[in-house]
């Protein structure tokens, strides 16, 4: 299970309009780890010039999982994007690229995202995660 949801919030999602900030609040409970890398790498991006930021820290493996679930989930991740206002892009089960809206069609995010940089990004012990 990816999140830990609420009655109030799943009463929400059945009647077809769920509260944005109390998505992000079950998020941001239920997994923190993932929550925490995306707010430092986006406070990093606002506070530097560069194109993008990334935390390529080996977790553990409950903080791999988490990552793994949320950048998995299209809503979770959009979420995200669109709170810390940062594109996610995700390399192996744990390096995240924090990059700047619009970046997408960059050479620095097509090289992030490229199938070599997704080898490079390859070593044996994170093989099974």
């Amino acid at each position: 299970m990816s999140l830990d949801v609420s009655p109030a919030l799943l009463d929400q999602a059945r009647n077809g309009r769920v509260d944005e900030a109390d998505f992000l609040d079950t998020v941001r409970a239920s997994l923190p780890y993932a929550y925490q890398v995306v707010a430092g790498l986006s406070t990093e991006l606002a506070a530097t010039e560069a194109e993008f930021t990334t935390d390529n820290t080996t977790p553990s493996d409950e903080q791999r999982a988490q990552l793994l679930r949320a950048l998995a989930s299209n809503a979770i991740r959009g979420s995200l994007e669109d709170h810390f206002g940062v594109k996610l892009a995700f390399v192996n089960c744990h390096r995240v690229g924090a990059f700047r809206p619009g970046s997408e069609d960059s050479k620095a995010y097509r090289e992030f995202t490229s199938l070599h940089n997704q080898i490079r990004n390859q070593s044996p012990e994170l093989r099974s995660c």
